[in-house]
């Protein structure tokens, strides 16, 4: 399988809790090498779909398949070749943290001790403490360690900076970079839309359980509301202004025009192109932006 091939397939999947439908109809690819955004707020389906994935839930509908397997019949063999961090952690308090390390290291064949420091060291993460004596922060830097010495060929983490402080985040973040440069897939849940906006190269967002948009981040943007105040030297054209598509709640001041646009900014770029303008403001979307209008329903 070389890089940009999926890795992993979603064909409308759905998932019921008696009669709570959690997921529906979900359909998703992640391509070799890529970090995939998982967006959505709790409950909208993430952490359902993701134990699906792992072969740790049983879909009512539809299929997963990763590294070519099945996820329902071969959960075991999916798990093998990938790493995951669950939203919510349950890790054995009776243990220190060096103690599980190793644990899940003989599982995995053996992680080599001087990069467990050098990672521990970047964590910021002492190893040598009893696990029921860590902060929640700390619990979740020790799952995030072994993420990252699984040499996995795909990383999945749900919900991964929670608890974490503002360095650490920012430590995460260079983690993931480094991860997926050394070719490593990554699928990241998460609700923190500025941490994915940072990473990923493409996303989907779930709404109710369902998929309501997918793309890159820039793609996304573009589907945001870009606030605009534009100054004219004269008085504004102000019938050709309010023509442009995407253009909503537009106000003519004097000689200054605001508005809102959604899409291309191109057909105002050429409007303005024809006319003498003093100074002009377009505030740039982010990401957040976008999935605020998207689970709203605002954008399409």
């Amino acid at each position: 399988m070389s890089e940009g091939e999926a890795i992993l397939r979603i064909e409308g999947l759905v998932k019921h809790y008696g009669k709570v439908e959690a997921v529906r109809g979900i359909d998703l690819e992640v391509r070799r090498g890529e970090v995939f955004g998982f967006l959505g707020p709790n409950g909208s389906g993430k952490s359902t779909t993701l134990r699906c994935l792992l072969g740790l839930l049983r879909p009512t509908a539809g299929r997963i398949q990763a590294f070519g397997l099945d996820a329902t019949h071969d959960g075991v063999a999916i798990r093998r070749r990938l790493a995951y961090v669950p939203g919510e952690l349950r890790l054995p308090d009776r243990l220190s943290a060096i103690d599980f390390v190793a644990s899940v290291g003989r599982l995995r064949g053996g992680f080599d001790p001087g990069r467990r420091d050098a990672l521990a060291e970047r964590l910021r993460l002492d190893l040598h403490r009893p696990l029921r004596d860590l902060s929640t922060g700390n619990r979740r830097k020790v799952a995030l360690l072994l993420a990252f010495l699984a040499d996995a060929e795909m990383l999945v983490l749900d919900e991964p900076t929670n608890g974490l402080d503002p360095l650490m985040q920012h430590e995460f973040l260079i983690l993931i970079r480094e991860t997926r440069s050394a070719g490593t897939t990554i699928l990241l849940s998460s609700h923190d839309l500025s941490e994915v906006q940072r990473v990923a190269d493409r996303v989907a967002v779930l709404r109710s359980g369902e998929v309501v948009a997918r793309g890159t981040v820039q793609e996304l943007r573009g589907r945001a509301r870009q606030r605009l105040e534009i100054w004219f030297e004269g008085d504004p054209p102000g019938a050709d202004l309010m023509r442009l598509p995407g253009i909503s709640d537009p106000l003519v001041d004097g000689q200054r025009f605001t508005a809102t646009l959604v899409g291309s900014i191109q057909p105002l770029v050429g409007l303005l192109a024809r006319h003498r303008v003093s100074s002009m403001l377009v505030e740039e979307p982010d990401l957040e932006e976008a999935f605020l209008d998207l689970y709203s329903g605002g954008a399409t």
